[in-house]
């Protein structure tokens, strides 16, 4: 087992000589390589250093010409200002909403029919009118006229219905108003 070892250790010593000699015979060639690497680390060095030096001048130019000295300070303002926009988007979403319910609930589809309500007796100065929202909510008026008198009726109207009973005309009337719609 100890002659291994010395054989092992003749083996390192003899690869080391080996190596020595041939350093020794290729030392220019060595020197050359190491002199060059150097040369191209130093350049890489310098080059990262001037691309350093630009962003750096960016960066303080950007941060003088602006005015802007706490950029955190910017940013808090900024979001402050996001969060009272959104406030003020809903604030308008409800004032908006509450219009078109508004005008939901106006009485805008209005119809109108004139007929003779007595027969021979007159002539066509008989009229229902009917005023209706989208919820189809509102009124009914009809007028009867004939040459000794003249009758005037209103009816409310709950979801395109009366409580009172409706002529032929009315109901006419009621329908063409709703088909606005």
């Amino acid at each position: 087992m100890g002659s291994q070892v010395l054989d092992k250790n003749e083996g390192w010593v003899a690869f080391m000589s080996e190596m020595n000699q041939i350093i020794s015979e290729q030392l220019s060639l060595f020197m050359m390589a190491f002199s060059a690497l150097i040369v191209i680390l130093l350049i890489v060095v310098t080059v990262q250093g001037a691309k350093l030096r630009t962003v750096r001048r960016r960066y303080e130019a950007m941060m003088t010409g602006s005015g802007i000295e706490d950029l955190e300070g910017l940013l808090v303002q900024l979001r402050n200002q996001g969060d009272m926009l959104e406030d003020e988007q809903r604030q308008q979403k409800e004032i908006l909403q509450g219009a078109l319910n508004k005008i939901r609930g106006m009485k805008s589809n209005v119809a109108m029919k004139r007929y003779n309500a007595f027969g021979e007796r007159g002539n066509d100065l008989s009229f229902s009118l009917a005023i209706i929202d989208d919820n189809r909510n509102g009124v009914v008026v009809s007028s009867l006229h004939n040459r000794e008198n003249s009758y005037i009726y209103a009816k409310p109207l709950q979801a395109g219905e009366s409580q009172y009973s409706l002529s032929p005309e009315e109901k006419e009337v009621i329908t063409l108003a709703l088909q606005q719609a």
